[in-house]
Parts: C-alpha cells; sequence; structure tokens
C-alpha cells in the first residue's frame, strides 16, 4: 500500500514562516513536521510515498530527495498551482496507482497507528477522526460504529473532527479532471450518502499545525519528549 503526503499547501496562515520556507519543512521537536510523517509511515511499512507539492516545492524536493536516507522511496508530484486537496490527489493517481492508498495532511502531528487505516471491501475511503480540538468545536462528520454517517442519520451521535489522514479507493476521484482544482469534501459527502465511508476515532495526539502559536507548543512539547535543547531564544 502506498501513501501520500499532501504538501501543495500555501500556509497563508503560517505567514511570515511560510514565506520563504514551505509549511511541511517547519521545525518541530528538532525536525521538520513531514519527516515525523516520513518516519512514521516508514515504521508501519509504508516505504513508497508520493508527496506533491506547488508553493517553494523545489525546495521540500532538495531536502528531502528520493528519500533514500530516511529508508523510503518518494515520487514527487508537482503542481503548477495548488489544485486543493481532491485536486492533488487526482494529479497524483498515475504514481500511486491502482490501489487504494494512504493520504496524509503535511501540516498535522499525529501518533496514530497507520497500520490501523484500512478500507473496507465496497468502500470509497476510510476517515480517521478525532475529538474536536477548541479551534474547531463544531466538528466534521458523524461517526456511528465503525461507519460515517450523513448529517440527520443519527441526532444523538456528535461531530468529529477530520485529522486529515485517511485510506482512498481510487474510483472516489474518477469524475476529476485531471491538473484541475478539486475539494475533497463534497467527493466525501456523495460517498457517505451512499454508504461507501468507514471511519475511526483517534483518541492520541493530534495537532493541526494551523497557527504559529500552535507550531510553537508542539515544537516546546516535543522537545521536552524527546530531550531536545530549548529552541533560541527560550
Amino acid at each position: 500500500m502506498k501513501a501520500m503526503i499532501l504538501a501543495a499547501g500555501r500556509g497563508e496562515r503560517m505567514r511570515p514562516l511560510t514565506d520563504h520556507t514551505p509549511k511541511p519543512l517547519l521545525e518541530a521537536g528538532g525536525k521538520p513536521l513531514i519527516v515525523w510523517h516520513i518516519e512514521r509511515l516508514r515504521e508501519a511499512g509504508f516505504t513508497e510515498l508520493v508527496i506533491n507539492h506547488a508553493h517553494l516545492g523545489q525546495l521540500l524536493e532538495a531536502a528531502l530527495g528520493d528519500g533514500r536516507r530516511y529508508g523510503v522511496r518518494i515520487s514527487w508530484s508537482a503542481e503548477r498551482e495548488a489544485l486543493e486537496t481532491a485536486g492533488g490527489i487526482r494529479n497524483a493517481l498515475p504514481l500511486l496507482g491502482d490501489a487504494p492508498f494512504l493520504v496524509v495532511n503535511g501540516d498535522v502531528f499525529c501518533d496514530a497507528d497507520f497500520t490501523t487505516i484500512r478500507l473496507r471491501e465496497g468502500d470509497l475511503a476510510q476517515l480517521l477522526l478525532v475529538p474536536n480540538p477548541a479551534h474547531h468545536p463544531a466538528g466534521d462528520f458523524l461517526l456511528r460504529g465503525a461507519r460515517i454517517v450523513s448529517d440527520g442519520a443519527d441526532e444523538s451521535t456528535s461531530r468529529l473532527t477530520f485529522s486529515g489522514i485517511g485510506a482512498y479507493h481510487p474510483d472516489l476521484f474518477a469524475g476529476i479532471v485531471s491538473g484541475s482544482k478539486a475539494r475533497l469534501a463534497p467527493l466525501l459527502r456523495d460517498a457517505i450518502a451512499a454508504g461507501r465511508v468507514g471511519g475511526a476515532c483517534h483518541d492520541g495526539r493530534w495537532v493541526d499545525v494551523g497557527t504559529p502559536a500552535r507550531l510553537t507548543e508542539l515544537d516546546r512539547s516535543l522537545r521536552v519528549e524527546h530531550g531536545h535543547c530549548p529552541a533560541p531564544g527560550e
């Protein structure tokens, strides 16, 4: 099973940090965010990786190369301009192949076990959800048992937040023209309505590194946890 790391976003909320550095190369705990993903994916047995890029993509390729030093093989999917999540995945399908694959947002930090995220026969997606963080209290999707259900299907079920991590079947993206922009949410909602999306809730560590303050907080906690020296100025 191959895995894709989404790394094409501009990171507007992270400016000025992202003016000269791709968001996935911002460091927390002594290493770039994307390297945490690469190492965890390798540990879970994912050694064939695809990474897309747009903004400052040449810096990503220069930093990570072919992935050999991390024990993986990286194929690059370049985008002239960011194609959004579904568009970026569709553009990378020739590299991902015909089998289901894992996708991880490059701007989150998560300690989930990637080996547990698998599609059920007939499904188009398997989403990893997390408890709603303070900055997103309304959540995204309803989880009932091991299934994602449509809004209103179960009023006793609370929404959970999509972690940005999931497994997908290539057929989910069949209606997208390669090279065009497309959002993931509409595709997921159609698949949910058709009863073809599974899900699970991860109660471990997950951080949406969407602001400089969250990056700083994650950096401090990881440095303490892994015994790194404090960052400069601390």
